[in-house]
């Protein structure tokens, strides 16, 4: 097994889950770098850290260190930018998300990993738990049966405070609300279980939160393998939780967390009569490891010992984007939107907002509300 050298670019709150995750690696990775426009803020976290190799700029930090990976901590706006820069010079990229704020914008990348030969990869770690991965084989098979109805709901609570950040609830810095700061990782994990979404209708506004983005959004989506399923995105949910349930045949498989699960937090269901079939193929699963950032770097690292494709790689993780793009399409323009639909040209595919629908619409619905 390989050691990989890695940096952090951004030293904010999720750097620090980042490099907490990086020392439960059993010695798999090398923190060697950080780099923060910050100077004070960027000395404190690599004194915290360990950290000896400090950089102002991205472009001196691969220019002296020469990472294997680098780890993408910064505001969303400046994700596609520094991870194309990190792969012209060689490097991985693991990237928060939203990967990019745009389909335009993030098929840039197809360019720079043909180049180059690194690799793109956004952290959505709530793939990497070992329920998620038991899940994944179990449901289609023939002790679960095929999926038919789920739903998956971030319904999280964000106060007034929150947004005040500039960057924040801003569709030029986030490129959207909960849909794409929020829910993308429960989405996320709903499309890894149950493969390609085909259509979706949704709807979205500005209920309470004083931004120009949604604060919730709700959709209603069918699969290729035909089930059907309801996801919404909220900030506006005192109690926080997020969900998933997926009703397949002969099988109910439940999630309920918050910000990361471990084993406990699945349910099995058995339809009456399939008792043993159901209860008997998940308890034959391997279910030690929850979610978290630390498996899906040790998968990662995994992934490149054997010199196999990044998981959650740039092909999901276009997967995921294009099913948020879906999500204000439809909910702007009040028709479906299909998988496929957002191709250059469209309105949706160079911004979330479709070239200002978004911001008139919400604004009409929010003042129909005042």
């Amino acid at each position: 097994m390989n050691t990989y050298r890695v940096a952090i670019v951004g030293t904010g709150g999720i750097a620090a889950v980042h490099a907490a995750n990086l020392a439960r690696t059993d010695n798999r990775a090398q923190l060697v770098a950080a780099c923060d426009v910050d100077e004070a803020r960027l000395r404190v976290f690599c004194d915290e850290h360990g950290i000896s190799g400090r950089y102002g700029t991205l472009t001196e930090l691969l220019a002296e260190v020469k990472p294997d990976i680098v780890h993408l901590c910064t505001p969303p706006m400046m994700h596609i930018d520094q991870a194309i820069e990190c792969l012209e010079s060689g490097a991985h990229v693991l990237s928060e998300k939203p990967p990019a704020l745009s389909l335009a914008d993030f098929d840039r990348l197809e360019t720079a990993q043909a180049k180059s030969g690194a690799e793109f990869s956004c952290v959505f770690q709530h793939r990497f738990g070992d329920a998620s991965a038991a899940a994944r084989k179990l449901i289609g098979g023939a002790g679960f049966g095929r999926p038919l109805v789920a739903r998956c709901d971030t319904l999280w609570y964000r106060p007034d405070e929150y947004f005040e950040l500039p960057w924040r609830g801003t569709w030029k810095a986030e490129g959207g609300g909960p849909t794409m700061g929020h829910g993308i990782h429960q989405f996320d994990l709903l499309l890894h279980l149950l493969g390609p979404w085909e259509e979706v209708v949704a709807i979205a506004s500005r209920q309470a939160r004083a931004t120009s983005t949604e604060d919730l959004s709700a959709a209603l989506v069918r699969f290729e393998n035909g089930a059907t399923a309801t996801v919404i995105n909220s900030l506006l949910s005192p109690r926080e939780t997020s969900d998933i349930r997926i009703d397949c045949e002969f099988a109910t498989i439940e999630l309920s967390h918050l910000y990361g699960y471990g084993t406990k937090d699945w349910t099995i269901t058995a339809a009456p009569g399939h008792e043993q079939d159901v209860i008997g193929a998940w308890e034959a699963e391997v279910l030690e490891r929850g979610s978290g950032h630390s498996a899906q770097f040790l998968a990662m690292y995994d992934a490149l010992d054997a010199g196999l494709p990044l998981p959650a790689g740039a092909d999901s993780a276009r997967q995921t984007l294009e099913f948020a793009a879906a999500i204000y399409a439809s909910a702007f323009t009040g028709r479906p939107v299909r998988r496929g639909d957002i191709v250059p040209g469209h309105p949706f595919y160079d911004g979330m907002d479709g070239d200002g629908l978004g911001t008139r619409v919400l604004a009409a619905t929010a003042t129909a509300h005042a």
